[in-house]
């Protein structure tokens, strides 16, 4: 399959680029530059840009968004709206922009995360950001034109990232990023649609 990865360059872009490279053709894409494509996500105009220079692909596979961790009154309305747009409104933008590029029976998969379902102190935009990709996975996945599939990966804190994450997640267990990429590949090969596929918890 031609699989189009976007945040390829980050600790769960890259795992998913090792693992699902061994097996399709990869063209990746991030911000960085350091990539097939550049993209960023929270500009329609990127998206679409990105989509005109790769055609039509078989899948579509996110690893990015990024949230603000800050205490509620800390946060600045520029944090919310910045939540809302790197992680939840970009992928869906990358979906809404996607349809037409992606094959029959091909799919999407985004990227949630643990907070949607737990709190943390600090972590509410990333609840609001990862419970509304979860959302709209279920909403959309009834929609979705010519057998097109879509799912979210959730992971919980990744063991790679500890030193920078730790003591956000006290007593959470972590999980590698070889495991959530297993969760995208069972995502793009595999046959289920509008579910959220839990990495290690």
């Amino acid at each position: 399959m031609k699989v189009l990865l976007v945040g390829a360059t980050g600790t769960l872009g890259a795992a998913v680029n090792a693992l699902l490279s061994t097996r399709h053709d990869v063209v990746t894409a991030s911000r960085s530059g350091k990539t097939d494509l550049v993209v960023d996500i929270t500009d329609p105009a990127s998206i679409a840009a990105m989509y005109e220079q790769v055609g039509r692909v078989d899948a579509v596979a996110c690893a990015a968004g990024g949230v603000p961790f800050k205490a509620i009154g800390d946060l600045a309305y520029d944090d919310v709206k910045g939540a809302a747009l790197d992680k939840l409104v970009g992928q869906v933008e990358l979906v809404r922009r996607g349809v037409d590029f992606v094959a029959d029976r091909g799919s999407f998969t985004l990227i949630s995360g643990i907070l949607s379902s737990e709190g943390i102190p600090t972590g509410s935009m990333a609840s609001m950001a990862n419970g509304g990709v979860d959302a709209f996975v279920r909403g959309v996945s009834v929609e979705l034109p010519r057998g097109q599939r879509i799912n979210s990966i959730s992971p919980t804190m990744l063991t790679e990232s500890l030193a920078a994450y730790d003591t956000f997640f006290p007593g959470f267990p972590p999980a590698d990023a070889a495991a959530a990429a297993m969760a995208y590949r069972r995502s793009v090969e595999g046959a289920q649609t509008g579910q959220t596929f839990r990495v290690g918890w």
